[in-house]
């Protein structure tokens, strides 16, 4: 244990340990293995789109400028870097650590490694602005770079310890609520139907009326989901936190780590999203991210029980073959 564990009372509540920041649980480790690995170099333009929404003015021009500029910026001292943002030092080091690395010789080092990725021959980037008057090859062809963008950006950036503890919970849970409103109400649908597909108990609630009231219900044992890439949709939040003060295990799908909907997650699985723009809201991108986690999530259940998964699965296949044959 770290010796600053041990000046905790003992069996802290719930409730305290989720206000926890983050900054804190990157020092500890996300897991008692100890501290967590840096971001591989590939990651760092993904932890840079999803964490600059959540940090202040000064640490985004950091983060900025590493990311649109990683062989200039290894090049440079955090005096160097500072006075190139127009930061301080302080500001440097803590964009760093925000980012994942122990300190800024740490970021300089995966800078320096991401330049040589770019500089191996890699196509350049499609800018993937769409206009109003492109040819709609243009359009397939920004959107298929924005959605792989996207993809790669979530899975570079989703905590798989996080998701291992939130797989593990669900497994065993007795009962599974998920709440999501609007694109992420899709889904909270989505992944409802899968779970039940292998026999697992799961309710999909986009009424906030009836999140709350079926959250009232759960209890240890049981597990509740909450899908909103702004992690402030107070439809979703109000179930969450319902559910976490009965005693659930709490889990929150969220393109915003440190946002409102995280204070009542046990468990917190990170999204990441495209650049929003006229002709692409950020609801298609955060979809496109969401249901990539909730696919994780709902795979790593069906190996945990696979035992009751397979023939549940099999049986509703067979259920519906009837429908799918063609008609003599």
């Amino acid at each position: 244990m770290h010796p600053l564990c041990a000046l905790l009372t003992p069996g802290p509540s719930r409730k305290y340990l989720s206000y926890v920041t983050q900054d804190v649980k990157e020092i500890f480790g996300s897991s008692s293995g100890g501290p967590a690995a840096p971001p591989a170099p590939a990651a760092l333009a993904a932890k840079v789109r999803t964490l600059a929404p959540s940090m202040t003015r000064s640490m985004q021009r950091v983060a900025e400028a590493v990311a649109g500029d990683p062989a200039g910026c290894a090049a440079l001292t955090v005096t160097g870097l500072a006075e190139l943002t127009g930061t301080s030092e302080a500001t440097v080091v803590r964009t760093a650590r925000i980012l994942g690395y122990p300190g800024y010789r740490d970021l300089r080092l995966a800078l320096a490694g991401l330049a040589a990725q770019q500089q191996s021959g890699r196509a350049p980037a499609i800018t993937t602005d769409i206009a109003v008057d492109d040819p709609i090859a243009d359009v397939v062809a920004k959107l298929a770079y924005d959605e792989q963008q996207t993809l790669a950006d979530t899975a570079a950036g989703l905590d798989t310890v996080q998701l291992a503890a939130a797989v593990a919970a669900a497994a065993t849970a007795r009962r599974i609520d998920v709440y999501g409103v609007g694109a992420s109400g899709l889904v909270a649908q989505d992944l409802t139907q899968k779970l039940l597909r292998i026999g697992l108990i799961a309710h999909a609630h986009s009424d906030p009326h009836l999140a709350v009231t079926n959250a009232v219900q759960l209890r240890a044992g049981d597990v509740a989901i909450a899908i909103t890439h702004s992690g402030a949709t107070g439809d979703v939040i109000e179930p969450l936190r319902v559910a976490f003060e009965h005693g659930a295990t709490t889990v929150a799908i969220t393109g915003r780590p440190d946002s409102s909907v995280t204070q009542y997650a046990d468990h917190v699985l990170t999204t990441s999203t495209a650049r929003e723009s006229e002709l692409r809201p950020a609801a298609m991108s955060s979809r496109t991210s969401q249901l990539l986690v909730v696919d994780c999530l709902f795979v790593g259940v069906a190996q945990r029980t696979y035992e009751t998964a397979a023939p549940a699965l099999a049986s509703s296949y067979e259920a519906l073959a009837h429908r799918h044959r063609g008609r003599t």
